[in-house]
C-alpha cells in the first residue's frame, strides 16, 4: 500500500538553511540520510521539498464561477506544508515506524495518509 509523509512545519520558527553551499551540505545531511534509509529500505517511490508558503497560488472557483487566483497557500495556519515523501510499505503500522524516523518530527509535524485506491 501506498502513504504519504507529508511534511510540516513552522515556516517562521523552522530551521533556516545556511547560505554557504558546505553549510548547506551539512544542514541537508539528516534529510539526504533518512532518503538514502527509505532507499535502501525499498519503500521509496518519490519525494520533493517545496518552495516556501509565499510562492504558492490558490485557486478557488466556487460553483460554476470562474476560477479566482490568490497569492499565497490555501489555510492560514501555524504550520505549513514544506515537502513530501511518497512510500510503499505493508500496512499502517510500517508506514507510521518510516514517518516516526523524519527529521521534521524534532520540530515540526508529519501527516501519514494513505493513498486511496479504486478497483
Amino acid at each position: 500500500m501506498q502513504y504519504l509523509l507529508l511534511i510540516y512545519a513552522n515556516e517562521s520558527e523552522s530551521p533556516k538553511p545556511p547560505e554557504d553551499p558546505a553549510e548547506m551540505q551539512k544542514w541537508m545531511q539528516p534529510w539526504m540520510q533518512y532518503s538514502e534509509n527509505l532507499k535502501s529500505a525499498g519503500v521509496y517511490l518519490g519525494g520533493d521539498a517545496l518552495a516556501p508558503t509565499a510562492t504558492a497560488t490558490t485557486i478557488t472557483a466556487l460553483g460554476n464561477s470562474e476560477p479566482v487566483f490568490t497569492d499565497g497557500p490555501f489555510a492560514e495556519t501555524s504550520e505549513q506544508l514544506g515537502g513530501y515523501y511518497l512510500i510503499e510499505c505493508k500496512d499502517l503500522d510500517e508506514a507510521l515506524a518510516w514517518g516516526a524516523k523524519c527529521p521534521v518530527v524534532n520540530y515540526g509535524k508529519l501527516e501519514v495518509r494513505p493513498i486511496m485506491t479504486f478497483g
